[in-house]
């Protein structure tokens, strides 16, 4: 027996990194998956983005799970894209229990220096992208009457303030925000709304050298340096967590286990907000 026997689960940004993690752990506890991924490059972002081979390998990775996947290439940004996800899910599975909302990209530098496209691009995507998603998928659940559990992916940067990334905290702040306003809209519909906010997690979005250059002040763009710098803002005696350990609570929030848990902020992080 699975925790998500049943379930259906539609989930963004899952190409890889903590999307595929999600995807692959819900596949596993028994929910077939509906996945959203944009698969090519954004013009503002600094590090190499998912593909569209990446986005057949976690589909690949889910039926190897013993579960069914619907996928989709599309923009998060577009609501037509994200109705027709939604649509495609409901036409092959009949139902939307579970909606993780986690597509998201980071960008570096000083507010006065961010410019235009970056400022508009990070917010489109981090705040209009998951409004874009629960707004497709949240009409089916209410009118299913069967309850269900949203889960947005925020930040630490959304419980404080992150020096030189402005504009992804500042979306990230505002999905809080929204998700918190969106659990007392859903309440009466006993669909649970809640915000993952990770620090440091080992994918892509961290592991590269603009990210690198951010924490060392540009002086050892290294993935040794960084390293060390993440090290040292933890309690923990670790750089970074694991997509599994973002993956074990989003599974926490999807379940039963978490009936009685909304408007909630789980924070992932080795105890970088103590």
């Amino acid at each position: 027996m699975g925790r998500l026997d049943g379930k259906v689960a539609l989930l963004t940004g899952a190409a890889r990194g903590q999307g595929r993690s999600h995807a692959v752990m819900f596949a596993r506890e028994g929910a077939d998956v509906i996945l959203v991924d944009v698969c090519r490059q954004l013009g503002t972002v600094q590090y190499d983005m998912s593909t569209e081979n990446d986005f057949a390998e976690t589909c690949r990775m889910v039926e190897d799970a013993g579960r069914r996947a619907v996928s989709v290439v599309g923009d998060v940004r577009d609501g037509e894209t994200m109705s027709s996800a939604v649509e495609q899910g409901l036409e092959a599975f009949g139902q939307i229990d579970i909606v993780g909302a986690n597509a998201g990209i980071s960008t570096y530098g000083s507010l006065w220096e961010t410019s235009q496209e970056e400022w508009d691009e990070a917010l489109d995507v981090n705040l209009t992208g998951v409004w874009q998603t629960l707004r497709a998928a949240v009409p089916s659940m209410i009118e299913r009457e069967r309850g269900g559990s949203i889960i947005v992916t925020s930040s630490c940067a959304g419980l404080r303030g992150f020096g030189y990334a402005s504009a992804y905290t500042a979306t990230k702040h505002a999905v809080v925000g929204l998700v918190r306003g969106l659990a007392k809209e859903l309440a009466p519909h006993s669909i649970r709304a809640n915000v993952v906010c990770p620090f440091s997690v080992e994918t892509p979005m961290i592991l590269n050298e603009a990210t690198y250059s951010l924490m060392t002040g540009g002086e050892d763009p290294t993935y040794e340096a960084a390293k060390e710098v993440f090290s040292s803002m933890n309690l923990l005696p670790i750089p970074w967590v694991e997509t599994k350990d973002v993956s074990n609570a989003y599974l926490f929030l999807a379940s039963e286990e978490s009936r009685y848990i909304t408007g909630m902020a789980l924070t992932v992080d080795a105890g970088y907000m103590a």
